[in-house]
């Protein structure tokens, strides 16, 4: 029999763990930088609380059960974990609460017999406690930076607005409400016209479908709609961000009042950073505002605001792949120890603790017997090992390059 992980799954090896390690240290370095501070969630959760109220389909969740029969899932996404600990484990907190995170989720897939990954890595922040504009604005300035960070060129923002998505598909009937929001999703204009709607609805909702492009023209095209007091005071604050986020400079935008994300509980702005690569349009990662989410687990239902993104480890390594920015091989040891014989085993261990001890990281191996010098020699030079100690019973040590 040939043991291997389940269908989705996948073992990552040194060198793939390396290369992981590459991208997290560096996305990890600017949430230092920004002032964010690492939470680190339960793989395993409650279904109720997965679920998020509704906002998140059962049918993505990887279900368990334990003895007691209590419904519970491996978590498809990081944010609503994060919303449940906040308000069940941090109350009393000042906030802003800057957090971030490096784990891996499961999403359930129909695919199972094509062996498509079920088993995801992300990198992300939740901003939390702070509904204004500039929290938005450092949410995406920082996402910005991770990327430069990894030295990726060639992507864009995609940024949608859901509070206003959502209000322009009020006007819809209530049993047709889905169907309209999943052909916009999908830009599915054959689902539209096969849609039982007045001509009037029709074009209401290609028009939404249409609200994407040029910033200056987007927001032009939703101003002409007939919007209530709310309506517009979100497309007025979203002109404010857009605004604010040209102003920086080079920040690639397109603004796309058709998006929809796949977990529903985004109540204002929400995006996507795309990378265009040979192969296609590559989503790097998505996040958004959720002002109602951490309600959902807060004893008393008290809305806390909060934005964020998460950052797919899997496709950033892609495009990396694509730029050979990673790692090629795993690091080489230091320092091979070797000792002369039987005897000098106690001494050779002291040597090799004491290089390890070195204010600076040096990776020391301990050469294990059963070799000649020759053959110890020849190891060192496949492994790429830079020294070589060779350490007698009286602890004197003679030092050998291995160039």
């Amino acid at each position: 029999m040939v043991y291997q992980p389940p269908a989705g799954a996948r073992d990552l090896l040194p060198l793939d763990v390396a290369q992981k390690c590459w991208i997290e240290n560096r996305l990890q370095q600017v949430f230092h930088r920004w002032g964010y501070h690492r939470i680190i969630t339960s793989t395993l959760e409650r279904i109720d609380t997965l679920m998020a109220g509704g906002a998140i389909q059962r049918s993505t969740v990887i279900q368990l059960q334990n003895a007691e029969d209590e419904e519970l899932g491996l978590r498809p996404e990081l944010t609503a974990s994060i919303a449940r600990t906040a308000v069940t484990r941090m109350a009393g907190v000042t906030y802003p609460q800057r957090l971030y995170y490096n784990a891996n989720v499961f999403q359930r897939t129909c695919d199972y017999r094509r062996n498509q990954p079920q088993e995801f890595y992300q990198a992300g922040v939740e901003l939390l406690g702070s509904g204004g504009l500039l929290a938005d604005v450092e949410v995406l300035l920082l996402l910005a930076d991770c990327l430069q960070a990894l030295s990726i060129n060639n992507w864009y923002l995609i940024l949608g607005e859901a509070g206003v998505t959502q209000s322009l598909l009020q006007v819809f009937p209530a049993n047709l409400r889905n169907q309209v929001r999943n052909a916009i999703a999908h830009l599915d204009r054959v689902a539209i016209d096969n849609l039982p709607l007045t001509e009037e609805l029709r074009s209401r909702a290609t028009t939404i479908l249409d609200l994407r492009g040029n910033s200056v023209d987007v927001l032009q095209k939703v101003s002409s709609l007939d919007l209530d007091a709310p309506q517009q005071e979100a497309v007025n604050n979203l002109k404010s961000l857009v605004e604010l986020l040209e102003n920086q400079g080079n920040f690639p935008l397109i603004l796309d009042l058709s998006l929809i994300q796949t977990f529903d509980y985004y109540t204002g702005i929400s995006f996507e950073v795309v990378s265009d690569t040979e192969a296609g349009a590559r989503v790097l990662g998505r996040g958004g505002r959720y002002d109602q989410l951490l309600g959902q687990y807060h004893p008393q239902g008290e809305n806390i605001p909060g934005v964020g993104f998460a950052l797919f480890i899997e496709d950033l390594y892609q495009i990396l792949s694509c730029y050979q920015q990673l790692p090629q091989k795993t690091p080489p040891s230091n320092w091979l120890v070797v000792a002369e014989n039987n005897q000098a085993y106690d001494a050779a261990f002291a040597y090799a603790q004491k290089l390890r001890n070195s204010t600076h990281l040096v990776r020391v191996e301990m050469d294990l017997g059963g070799r000649d010098a020759e053959a110890i020699r020849q190891y060192a030079r496949d492994r790429s090992i830079a020294q070589i100690a060779w350490v007698k019973a009286d602890g004197s040590t003679s030092i050998e390059s291995n160039n």
